[in-house]
């Protein structure tokens, strides 16, 4: 028994804020985002907008998609940082916005890594039997989280919600995924507030949002993502010739064209929307999904390598034949 993608969803919240607008906002240029990054604009959250909200707006679409309803539906799981709330979670939350009852709901949090986590969670359920139907998304509202002074990181992120259908079936879909993680990492990228340490800090937005030593994020990055390509394609018993597209995070262009190199893939086989997007976290794999497979450029039977890495650090990855 396999897990295969059945349906893809996605939602963009419609505020978008492109780099010339950042020059309003802090002392940057476009020239100097664009050659660094590779973003050009990004999609804000509205005041009504949420994670859960988004969430299941991109749910919904990758439901149609895939020609299931709610009743279908037996596994839920939401990869964000970014949570309407502490508690209920926001699984749950899209659960009930979606009239979705009486199963496994529930988020994790891995920062960029979310969605594949999630994916690969899903993937064993499925496989032992567990459940038949999984909804798996990634989604976030980093603009809650941001330091719109702070002219290095603001400029990165935006928001979003990515979402697939997993439903068994007896034909490969999922092949292999492979998740981990290294603490001691942890002081390069973070956003170090939090109920725990007190929300007096948290109110008083102590440490000026997410932190990020650019740099060594990027360093730490390119090395990891080229050894998890080979785990992967060693793991599966697949050639590197055998992809034929590129789905990563969409974080940096410039990370994204090195796990390129490393599979001698051509950027025109490589799904990149960071420069539409800018850095969604958990959100930006399972958009970038849609949007290629909504265009016509994914096609079924293709093989596909989903990669990604964030903050903890995590790293994730997942083979699959769409």
């Amino acid at each position: 028994m396999y897990s295969r993608i059945a349906g893809t969803g996605s939602y963009l919240p419609d505020r978008v804020v492109t780099n010339a607008e950042m020059e309003t906002m802090v002392e940057t240029t476009d020239e100097w985002i664009r050659s660094r990054t590779g973003i050009e604009r990004r999609h804000l959250a509205s005041a009504h907008e949420s994670t859960s909200q988004m969430s299941a707006e991109a749910a919904r679409r990758a439901m149609e998609m895939a020609g299931v309803t709610a009743d279908d539906i037996d596994f839920v799981v939401v990869g964000t940082c970014t949570p309407d709330i502490l508690f209920p979670n926001v699984a749950t939350m899209v659960q009930d916005r979606l009239g979705i009852h009486d199963c496994p709901a529930f988020s994790l949090e891995t920062a960029c890594s979310g969605f594949v986590y999630g994916l690969s969670i899903a993937d064993k359920y499925i496989r032992l039997g567990e459940a038949k139907c999984a909804l798996v998304i990634g989604a976030e509202t980093l603009s809650r989280i941001v330091d719109w002074t702070d002219r290095t990181t603001c400029v990165l992120f935006g928001d979003g919600a990515g979402a697939v259908v997993l439903k068994a079936s007896e034909e490969p879909g999922i092949l292999t995924t492979i998740l981990s993680a290294d603490g001691k990492y942890g002081d390069l990228l973070s956003f170090p507030m939090g109920p725990s340490r007190g929300f007096d800090a948290l109110r008083a937005g102590a440490a000026g949002g997410i932190q990020m030593k650019g740099a060594e994020v990027f360093k730490v990055a390119v090395n990891t993502l080229s050894r998890l390509v080979d785990q992967t394609l060693d793991k599966a018993g697949v050639d590197k010739s055998a992809i034929d597209w590129l789905v990563p995070h969409q974080a940096n262009l410039r990370i994204i064209q090195a796990a390129a190199k490393k599979l001698d893939l051509p950027m025109e086989q490589v799904v990149v929307t960071v420069q539409e997007h800018g850095n969604t976290s958990a959100a930006s794999i399972p958009l970038a999904l849609d949007v290629a497979v909504r265009d016509g450029r994914i096609k079924p039977g293709q093989t596909l390598l989903l990669e990604t890495f964030g903050g903890g650090f995590t790293w994730g990855s997942a083979l699959l034949k769409f």
